[in-house]
C-alpha cells in the first residue's frame, strides 16, 4: 500500500537512564494478519493534543480558547487520518508526538479497556459535550481522549506507553508542556525514558511482535532546525539516543530498532546547511542513505526518506519550502533475515487531499473556530514491517533498488503550486450562501479572492476587514510583504488571492507568491 507522497509544486551519554513501565493492557487486535504477516508502523506529530481539563502550560489551551468541543474534534481527526490505514484497521505501532503532559496527573486512567468498555455507548462528542466536563471526566488525560477516538473510529486493541515524566520545569525555567506516546497492537514488554537537559525526554518502548522483539525510540527534538545555536541541543538530543543504541547494539548489532519521530532535523541537515558544523542527525546520531552499508561493520542506521526520489521527500512546510522532520530510521536487524525485517521500498508520506491536505496540498494545519477544524502542521509518515521469524542473521534480504545515496541534495525543495486552477476556483465572500461563517472551520485552508479596506498598525501588520471581521494579511515573502504594506497606505485597500487559516489564535489570510497580489 502505498500513499501519495508528491508534493505540490519541521544527556550526555553517562547521565542516567530513567525507566517506568506504563503500558495499559487492552484487548486484542480485531484485524486478521495480513497474508505476508506485514504490519504498518506511522509515527505522527499531532500538533498538541490536549486534554480539557481546564489546567494548561500554552495559553492557547486554557479554558478561554480550548474547550472540549475542540478536543472532540482534533482527537476524531486525528483517527481519520489513522484509519486511512489498513482498510479502516489503523497501523499496529503509532508513535505520537505533542501529546500533552497531564498537569492533573492525579486523575487519569488505570485500566484503559475497562475504561473504553464504560463509555462504549456514547460517542466521543457525546461524552466532551458539556464545558465544563463533569467530574468524572474532567481530569482525563489527552491519550483517553485519543484511544476513544481511535475506538470510535474502528482502530481498537491498543496498549498505551508513555514516557515518566511529571509536571516540572525544564532546566532552563520553561514548563514541561508536551510529551511523546506509543499506541500499540503487540504486547509491551518495557518502556524506558530517557531524559536530556532542556529537551522533551525520549520514549523507548520494545514491543512483542508475535516472538521477536521490536523497539521503537519516539523522539522529539528541539525545534528551529535552521538555528545553528539550536542545534546543540539537537546535537545533546542525539547524543542522549546515540548512547542507549550503542548500548543496544553492543548486546546485539542486529537488533530490530526503529527511530521515529519528530527530530526537528531534516535528513539532508547537514548538507542543507553547511555552514551548521557538527549536527544532531547526521553526525552524532549517523543517520544517512547508504541502504547497502548497513551489511558492513559501519553503519547501522539508515534513513527511509531516502526510499522516495529527492523531490517527493517533504512531511511539513516553512517559509514556502518542503522539510522532512517526521522520521522513521531503521537498523540493520531490519534487513536481516531472523525477527522483525523492513518491507522493501514501503515508506510513504500519509497525504490525503480533503482530508489532511488543503487545496495547495500543504498540511491542512489545526485551527480554532467557532467550530474547530484541521489536522496538523505535519503529514504523517508510514513504513510497512513484517515478522520473519527465527533465520540467520548474517543473510539480508533482497533489494529492489538500493539506495547507495549516502549524501541528499542540499537545496530544499520549494512549494510550487498552479495558480490556474487556484485562482479558477476561489472563493469569494460576497458569493457564499447567506449568514455563512468564515471561521466555523468549514472554509478553513480555502483559498479567497479578497477585494477589502486595509489598514497597517504601528508594528507595520497589515490587516483587510471582510464581513465586519480584521483578518491578518501574511507571507512568508518579505519583498511580498513590503509591496502590500505599501499599497495599503497608499489606497487603504488591497485585492489578493489568500488562503484562510489561523495564526495564534488570529485569522489571516497567507499570500503564497508574488502572483497573489493583484
Amino acid at each position: 500500500m502505498r500513499f501519495p507522497a508528491r508534493p505540490v509544486r519541521g544527556l550526555l551519554a553517562g547521565l542516567a537512564l530513567l525507566s517506568v513501565l506504563r503500558a495499559q493492557p487492552a484487548a486484542p487486535a480485531p484485524a486478521a494478519p495480513t497474508p505476508d504477516r506485514s504490519f504498518a508502523v506511522v509515527t505522527y506529530n499531532v500538533e498538541n493534543l490536549h486534554d480539557a481539563d481546564g489546567t494548561a502550560v500554552y495559553d492557547d489551551y486554557q479554558p478561554a480558547n480550548y474547550t472540549p468541543a475542540h478536543l472532540a474534534v482534533k482527537a476524531a481527526n486525528i483517527a481519520k487520518v489513522l484509519a486511512r490505514v489498513d482498510k479502516g484497521a489503523g497501523p499496529a505501532v503509532i508513535a505520537f508526538n505533542e501529546i500533552e503532559l497531564d498537569q492533573t496527573p492525579a486523575s487519569t486512567v488505570v485500566d484503559y479497556p475497562a475504561w473504553l468498555a464504560s463509555v462504549a455507548g456514547r460517542t466521543l462528542p457525546e461524552l466532551l459535550a458539556q464545558n465544563p466536563l463533569p467530574a468524572e471526566l474532567a481530569g482525563l488525560p489527552a491519550e483517553a481522549w485519543l484511544l476513544k477516538a481511535c475506538a470510535d473510529a474502528g482502530l481498537t486493541g491498543y496498549h498505551l506507553a508513555t514516557t515518566s515524566e511529571r509536571p516540572s520545569n525544564h532546566e532552563d525555567g520553561r514548563a514541561v508542556a508536551v510529551r511523546n506516546l506509543v499506541f500499540s497492537r503487540f504486547p509491551i514488554r518495557d518502556v524506558r525514558t530517557h531524559p536530556t537537559p532542556n529537551a522533551r525526554a525520549i520514549l523507548e518502548v520494545t514491543v512483542d511482535a508475535e516472538g521477536s522483539p521490536l523497539t521503537l525510540f519516539v523522539n522529539h527534538w528541539k525545534s528551529g532546525a535552521g538555528d545553528a545555536e539550536l542545534e546543540a541541543l539537537r546535537r545533546e538530543n542525539a547524543k542522549t539516543l546515540r548512547a542507549r543504541l550503542d548500548a543496544l547494539f553492543a548486546a546485539d548489532p542486529n537488533a530490530d530498532v526503529i527511530v521515529a519521530g519528530d527530530l526537528n532535523s531534516h535528513y539532508n541537515q547537514k548538507q542543507r546547511y553547511r555552514a551548521m558544523g557538527t549536527t544532531g542527525i547526521n553526525d552524532v546520531l549517523g543517520s544517512q542513505g547508504n541502504e547497502l552499508a548497513l551489511r558492513g561493520k559501519d553503519r547501522d542506521l539508515y534513513n527511509l526518506w531516502f526510499e522516495l526520489p529527492s523531490d517527493q521527500r517533504g512531511s511539513d512546510i516553512y517559509k514556502e519550502e518542503w522539510g522532512t522532520l517526521m522520521h522513521l530510521i531503521v537498523s540493520r536487524g531490519l534487513y536481516d533475515q531472523h525477527g522483525v525485517q523492513y518491507v522493501d521500498n514501503s515508506f510513504a508520506v500519509m497525504k490525503f487531499p480533503g482530508l489532511n491536505a488543503n487545496a495547495l496540498g500543504l498540511p491542512n494545519r489545526w485551527s480554532r473556530g467557532k467550530v474547530p477544524a484541521g489536522f496538523s502542521d505535519h503529514f504523517p509518515v508510514y513504513a510497512r514491517f513484517r515478522v520473519v521469524g527465527p533465520g540467520p542473521k548474517d543473510k539480508w534480504m533482497p533489494l529492489a533498488r538500493a539506495s547507495e545515496t549516502a549524501e541528499g541534495p542540499g537545496t530544499p525543495i520549494r512549494v510550487e503550486v498552479s495558480t490556474v486552477d487556484l485562482f479558477a476556483t476561489a472563493l469569494k465572500p460576497a458569493d457564499l450562501p447567506p449568514g455563512a461563517d468564515l471561521r466555523d472551520g468549514t472554509y478553513t485552508g480555502r483559498i479567497f479572492f479578497i477585494e477589502a479596506p486595509a489598514t497597517v498598525n504601528e508594528r507595520g501588520h497589515v490587516s483587510v476587514k471582510v464581513g465586519g471581521l480584521d483578518y491578518d494579511v501574511f507571507s512568508h515573502d518579505k519583498d511580498l510583504r513590503n509591496v502590500y504594506r505599501d499599497r495599503a497606505r497608499a489606497t487603504s485597500k488591497l485585492r489578493f488571492y489568500g488562503e484562510l487559516g489561523q495564526y495564534r489564535g488570529n485569522w489571516q489570510f497567507v499570500l503564497l507568491g508574488k502572483e497573489w497580489l493583484k
